[in-house]
């Protein structure tokens, strides 16, 4: 190796120690954490190239498979191409955070399409999902692309039609039928209504949608659209619908009135650590590493684990679990208490409300 380029390689090993060592307390925080997070922001592109023409690749495979199996077989092999396709899902978010294949304009039409295929429109993730980042668990404004949570102070205050509007939107209910609630409404009527010009791409993804619902049908008849084409989709969208959900629901989630939230705090103390199988970790693409993601969403799937094991910031997160008992906390978790500094469950009985002032954020999400 020539001096010249030993001696700069030296140089930015000795910047980048300075810049990510701990320090004397032995935490970082803010932009001393972010900055030691950037190393493990590094793809490997021929291995993103591989996780997404496999992942592509294994998807329509099982899909044919899935088209042919007898219809006694068909939910099982429906729930299996539900998982994987969670797993395409997650690699399409990366590459929407730049994380995965930055650059290579091979990448667009593949992860275009595919968020079509999932009705999720591109332009439409973008927007709602960046804002999610810069505004996750912050108490006022944080229910664009997420789902809203109110503190108990102004839901006191709300109608009793938008304590209803709320309790609908955070219910279990609501995640199960996410197929319309969250996708087919939230991600593309409701932008459409919005902004019908800008948000465009929304046409495209129903458009597409009702095509390919209208072969399977004329390909398999009922059978075909239901447990071929609907079934697949819809374990994907509920098994999202309840990921994000419980990425920011949980037992000891902190949230942050706008004067006082910063930003690597939501990403560790409001962003949940989900252990999983290694099958279940496959399927969700390491999503359940979701506060390290929250620090750093240019961190590829594939390096999550290698960051939390590095850093020992990441290594105490809040974490909640796939159980059963884990899954009926998350949902009983409705309204944040600022006096308990914590999540609870709505008050018993429910004591009439007062009319909402003119101040009061709407308890609608936003996609």
């Amino acid at each position: 190796m020539p001096i010249k380029d030993a001696n700069a390689k030296r140089l930015h090993t000795a910047r980048m120690s300075a810049e990510t060592a701990l320090p004397a307390d032995g935490e970082r925080s803010g932009n001393a954490l972010v900055r030691a997070s950037r190393e493990f922001a590094e793809e490997d592109v021929a291995r993103s190239t591989r996780a997404t023409i496999s992942t592509m690749l294994i998807i329509a495979m099982m899909w044919v498979g899935h088209a042919l199996t007898p219809v006694w077989l068909k939910p099982l092999t429906g729930l299996v191409l539900g998982l994987t396709l969670v797993r395409g899902f997650v690699l399409f978010h990366d590459y929407e955070h730049g994380a995965l294949l930055r650059g290579k304009a091979w990448a667009k039409p593949v992860y275009n399409l595919f968020g079509l295929l999932v009705l999720t429109p591109p332009k439409v993730w973008r927007d709602t999902h960046n804002y999610h980042h810069a505004h996750n668990a912050k108490l006022v404004g944080s229910h664009i692309g997420s789902y809203p949570t109110l503190s108990v102070a102004i839901w006191s205050k709300l109608s009793p039609a938008d304590q209803r509007a709320y309790a609908i939107a955070r219910n279990g209910f609501t995640i199960l039928c996410a197929y319309v609630t969250v996708f087919l409404i939230g991600m593309n009527v409701s932008p459409l209504r919005r902004d019908a010009r800008k948000n465009r791409s929304a046409w495209a993804a129903l458009g597409l949608h009702v095509a390919l619902g209208a072969l399977a049908f004329a390909l398999g008849g009922a059978e075909g659209l239901l447990l071929g084409f609907l079934l697949p989709l819809n374990v994907a969208f509920v098994t999202g619908a309840y990921l994000f959900y419980a990425q920011h629901n949980f037992e000891g989630v902190k949230l942050r009135g706008r004067h006082e939230w910063e930003f690597t705090r939501a990403a560790l103390e409001s962003s949940s650590y989900m252990p999983m199988g290694p099958l279940m970790r496959w399927f969700t693409a390491n999503i359940g590493y979701h506060h390290v993601h929250h620090l750093n969403s240019r961190i590829p799937f594939y390096r999550l684990p290698e960051a939390m094991d590095a850093l020992p910031e990441l290594q105490h997160p809040g974490v909640t679990r796939l159980r059963p008992r884990d899954v009926w906390a998350a949902l009983s978790l409705k309204l944040w208490d600022a006096d308990a500094q914590q999540m609870v469950p709505f008050p018993s009985g429910g004591r009439p409300a007062s009319a909402a002032g003119h101040d009061t954020p709407s308890p609608v999400a936003s996609p």
